[in-house]
């Protein structure tokens, strides 16, 4: 059976150069050093089994991001996107999740103190801003912002009746999203956030 040639790889003094940063950086990740060492090799004119013995790495991963560098140049040394399962919840209904903690039971009309998390999930289905949710669901989307509604005793209530639509708009954008639309790859969502001691000002 032939042996197949390995993909040559030629590289540009500022390619080579950046390459050089990637793989001996000491914030690169290790992944991405890894992949930079088996590109620098490849220039070399090293075979993919000298590479793989001397980096340590199986034959088949030097062989797949040797291609991909040689068919894509540096974009080829990231991470293709992953699919993934899509989400079950919107960022919106989360942010209304978090909103309705944010209130004091009393104040919605539930005969409680203080939210818990099993009584959240259950208001949340029962007032239909979400399907069925588990109180695990909730407890993580409490924790992204470090609320205990169970522990707390001051508040910041959500009174503007325009909520929903103003939050919509900002978690699109987030998204990269806007009216319905998924934002192009030369489309950009700029953000200002005020920080201590720095302001937001026009």
């Amino acid at each position: 059976m032939p042996v197949t040639r390995a993909v040559p790889v030629v590289l540009t003094a500022s390619g080579r150069h950046r390459l050089k940063k990637m793989a001996w950086g000491h914030k690169t990740p290790h992944q991405v050093r890894m992949r930079a060492q088996i590109v620098l090799h490849a220039a070399r004119g090293r075979s993919n089994a000298r590479i793989a013995r001397e980096t340590g790495l199986h034959l088949d991963t030097v062989r797949t991001w040797r291609d991909r560098f040689a068919g894509l140049g540096l974009a080829g040394l990231t991470d293709r996107k992953r699919s993934g399962r899509p989400p079950t919840f919107s960022a919106l209904q989360v942010a209304q999740a978090k909103a309705l903690a944010c209130r004091l039971p009393a104040e919605t009309g539930t005969p409680l103190s203080r939210w818990s998390c099993p009584e959240l999930a259950a208001e949340l289905t029962a007032r239909g801003i979400t399907g069925p949710v588990s109180a695990s669901t909730v407890r993580r989307w409490l924790h992204q912002d470090a609320l205990k509604p169970w522990q707390h005793r001051s508040w910041i209530f959500i009174t503007d009746p325009g909520f929903r639509p103003k939050a919509a708009r900002v978690l699109d954008l987030y998204a990269r999203a806007w009216q319905g639309e998924l934002l192009g790859e030369d489309e950009y969502v700029i953000r200002a956030d005020e920080k201590t001691s720095i302001q937001a000002r026009c």
